[in-house]
């Protein structure tokens, strides 16, 4: 099921051209992330309490069309894989009014533990983002 965020654009967003800098994107992309693991009823707080932690391992970003200040975003994110040790998210960013499609983004998560090496995602983890709905 693909999950949906708004986000507005402020001016600190923003170049002097009041464009939405690009680096801005994976703040977007990590509210996503955030937001999709709570509606699946996962904490990341909690998770961390428990030794277990995702980290960015790659991001691939393409940029179609520039977002400004004042926009309102609309972010969708879905699981593309899930692996053992590794989740796939694929983003859609576009702007909220007309729908056009301003950026799309892959990024992979690897489950580590409190040593930060690689850990298998605990059964339960992997379960509850399954019954999110189906991976794409």
């Amino acid at each position: 099921m693909t999950h949906h965020i708004t986000v507005k654009v402020y001016y600190e967003d923003t170049d002097c051209g009041g464009v939405v800098y690009y680096a801005n994107y994976l703040r977007y992309l990590e509210r996503a992330r955030t937001e999709y693991f709570e509606s699946t009823g996962l904490s990341l707080k909690a998770m961390k309490a428990r030794g277990i932690q995702f980290v960015v391992r790659h991001v691939d970003i393409e940029y179609l069309r520039p977002g400004h200040y004042g926009d309102v975003l609309r972010i969708d994110t879905d699981v593309e894989k899930i692996e053992k040790i590794r989740i796939l998210f694929r983003n859609t960013i576009m702007q909220g009014r007309s729908g056009d499609v301003l950026a799309r983004a892959k990024t992979s998560l690897v489950c580590i533990d409190e040593s930060f090496r690689p850990v298998r995602i605990p059964a339960e983890i992997q379960k509850k983002i399954l019954s999110h709905g189906k991976i794409l």
